[in-house]
């Protein structure tokens, strides 16, 4: 089969979210409209970058860089690109295309870049689910080179979430569909199963997503189930059991530690939200829609600066970049 045109390609990826987003939003419960945030501790908020939908710049995952250069996954364009901090979006590099195109991609039925970490020498590590065992894993992507796949995931499975442990000099991988934390060495190889803990399977569409390496434990957030969960990364690199931090956050994608021990800024991708969750469980709105949200799929941090990533999935309207200043950061 040849691969799809990227208007149909697109077009399929929007169907396939609508009808999750759709899915989702009927689990909310009837109290669980947001009331207008208060921004606290979020200052400065404003869009620092629009995405060209029709170009399948559906912005999934973004890395920092020292400079204030964000590292960003487009989705549908399978694209690994850099945002400058004046707003400039250059291409790095272009995934190759499945030979089918992508349609056995479990759960979405196309091809997409997801997670995507950067090391301190520049290399950027991206996660491509094609549905395909020839292509589906974790690439790097070194500077002046070609993207090269350093180690296979399974086909039937979804890699989506990537964090990076620089010090011990390994990623972990969260699989959403089939609840797996993998864990490989940055330089690539063959990947472990870490945790298959029940707390991280999908109830209907896809389950583990976001990742972080913080304070000796992986923080991983489940899509379905709507938890936060800390699992402890024992000696040898053992998976602990993992914990539930927080809870009934409907649509909960990706997540940055703020610096202020285990406080957090989350997105909630259906209901447009970015919620500031204390350590304490309690959480207050502090982005929606009328700060341009719109399927927020990933935050970062560095310093005081903010930014969130809108894919626009279901919207299909105004993919971003929002940016904005965490107040008392350090």
């Amino acid at each position: 089969m040849s691969n799809p045109r990227p208007g149909r390609r697109i077009k399929t990826l929007m169907a396939a979210v609508a009808v999750a987003a759709a899915t989702l939003a009927s689990a909310l419960p009837a109290d669980a409209t947001p009331t207008r945030p208060t921004r606290e501790p979020l200052t400065d908020v404003r869009i620092a970058t629009h995405f060209d939908v029709s170009a399948g710049q559906l912005p999934e995952n973004l890395a920092l860089l020292p400079d204030g250069t964000a590292a960003v996954t487009f989705a549908a364009s399978r694209q690994v690109a850099e945002v400058s901090p004046q707003g400039a979006t250059r291409v790095l590099a272009t995934l190759p295309a499945p030979a089918d195109g992508g349609v056995d991609t479990p759960a979405l039925g196309f091809p997409l870049a997801t997670g995507i970490a950067r090391t301190s020498d520049g290399t950027l590590y991206v996660l491509y689910a094609t549905g395909t065992a020839d292509l589906t894993g974790l690439w790097r992507l070194r500077p002046g080179r070609s993207p090269q796949r350093i180690a296979a995931l399974p086909a039937d499975g979804l890699p989506n979430g990537l964090a990076l442990d620089e010090r011990g000099k390994r990623l972990y991988i969260t699989d959403s569909v089939l609840g797996t934390v993998w864990t490989v060495p940055v330089t690539g190889g063959t990947p472990t199963a870490w945790s298959t803990a029940p707390e991280l399977a999908p109830t209907g569409f896809l389950g583990v997503n976001g990742a972080k390496v913080h304070d000796g434990a992986l923080w991983v957030t489940n899509l379905d189930r709507g938890t936060l969960l800390r699992i402890p990364i024992r000696p040898g690199n053992r998976a602990g059991t993992p914990q539930v931090k927080a809870s009934d956050l409907v649509g909960i994608d990706d997540f940055a530690f703020t610096g202020h021990g285990d406080d957090i800024l989350a997105t909630l991708n259906t209901p447009n939200t970015v919620v500031h969750i204390r350590s304490d469980g309690s959480r207050t709105t502090v982005l929606d829609t009328a700060d341009g949200l719109q399927n927020p799929s990933s935050v970062a941090l560095r310093g005081k600066e903010v930014y969130v990533l809108s894919a626009a999935y279901a919207t299909a309207t105004d993919p971003n970049l929002l940016r904005a200043r965490l107040r008392g950061a350090k």
